[in-house]
């Protein structure tokens, strides 16, 4: 039987044993409710506040900061839409840039429906946003600017505290989509100098199906979810306690380790760019130094990506051509045309995301693997492209 590869954890995550052996209990012997005063609840009340703590001491801010959510996607739509309600007295201006995740881009669409006005910001060619360019966009009605920590696509880290300098200085409220920074980048929401920062479990070796948001106590938001007025009445229902347990446990987990994750994941993802781009009319997305450690994207020419990763998955490897959130869709990935790619390049993109377990010889195969399903596609390409045309590489 072929042995399955798995390089794709910018979609999602293996659970690991341990987060999952904390939060087993929790599932069948501690099944109360966190809201019940009786001893089944007071125990799952115990749980969530151990680890709202835990949480807090990681991003270094109070455990009332800390909102637990059902995942990334709902942690931006409450940052978004919370501060755009809140706020709109104020002003109905948003920045954010044109390489973020479709959680916020649209949930932006969403808010131009409701007469809000959103200026997305081009990123330079190696899929950086200059903070220059954020301060540029600043009007007096700007109330909030949201830039991704690290993009789930091409993997560049985007300056963070510099945006944030700028942000404070103009009194503006900063959020971070932050949920593909857990495994290798701090996470220190004083030193980041953010307002709100989100984040999700699936990334960083916990469940699906849980988030949260950093919330600075001085910023107000209107609640999404209506209810019993859990988490503080900014998000009603039944907390998800075997979930936020295990969202805990995988984050101090992930932070612990970051630094070995960064030292031996660097080395390998830098070792499969440089065999990949041994093919002759490839090159790399996004910036070589100035990106998370798991992330090769790279482009090849005259050849779909959806025609590769179809290929690579009947020899038991898994990749893919963008974000999973889109992957069922043919149009090219948005985040490489605004590198920009021309559309036709776009399509030739592929994404190689490296786990904790990923070893130099599962990349082996991929490597040995890579020239002849490039050369095969070529070879019924309609498109003929070189390296001279293409502009921004």
């Amino acid at each position: 039987m072929t042995k399955t590869i798995y390089l794709d954890t910018s979609a999602t995550t293996p659970l690991d044993k341990s987060v999952f052996n904390e939060m087993e209990p929790y599932f069948s012997e501690e099944y109360g409710n966190a809201g019940s005063m009786h001893n089944k609840g007071l125990i799952a009340a115990q749980a969530l506040n151990r680890s709202r703590d835990r949480v807090s001491r990681i991003l270094n801010c109070f455990p009332k900061e800390i909102i637990f959510t059902g995942s990334g996607t709902e942690s931006i739509n409450m940052a978004l839409k919370g501060v755009a309600e809140k706020y709109k007295d104020k002003g109905k201006h948003i920045i954010s840039t044109t390489i973020e995740h479709h959680a916020v881009l649209d949930t932006l669409d969403f808010l131009k429906e409701q007469g809000f006005e959103i200026t997305l910001v081009e990123v330079e060619p190696n899929g950086i946003v200059d903070p220059n360019k954020i301060k540029e966009a600043i009007r007096k009605d700007t109330i909030l600017v949201s830039v991704m920590y690290a993009n789930n696509e091409i993997g560049t880290i985007q300056p963070i505290k510099e945006i944030s300098k700028i942000t404070e200085e103009k009194g503006i409220l900063l959020h971070t989509d932050a949920c593909q920074a857990g495994n290798s980048e701090s996470l220190d929401v004083e030193s980041l100098g953010v307002d709100l920062l989100s984040l999700n479990g699936s990334k960083i070796y916990g469940p699906k199906g849980i988030g949260c948001l950093y919330r600075k106590s001085s910023v107000s938001l209107s609640p999404l979810i209506h209810g019993g007025g859990q988490e503080f009445g900014l998000r009603s229902g039944t907390e998800n306690i075997p979930a936020i347990v295990g969202f805990a446990k995988a984050l101090e987990m992930s932070q612990k380790n970051k630094e070995d994750y960064t030292t031996r994941l660097s080395q390998l993802r830098d070792y499969l760019i440089e065999k990949l781009l041994e093919i002759p009319d490839s090159f790399l997305n996004g910036d070589k130094e100035k990106r998370v450690p798991n992330n090769v994207n790279i482009t090849f020419l005259n050849a779909e990506g959806e025609s590769i990763l179809l290929m690579l998955t009947e020899e038991g490897i898994c990749a893919s051509t963008g974000s999973a959130c889109t992957s069922k869709s043919l149009d090219p990935s948005h985040v490489i045309l605004a590198l920009g790619r021309p559309y036709e390049v776009a399509h030739g993109s592929m994404r190689f995301t490296l786990s904790k377990d990923t070893t130099k010889e599962d990349l082996e195969k991929v490597i040995a693997l890579m020239p002849s399903i490039i050369k095969k596609l070529r070879g019924m390409s309609p498109v003929i492209l070189s390296l001279n045309e293409v502009k921004n590489v």
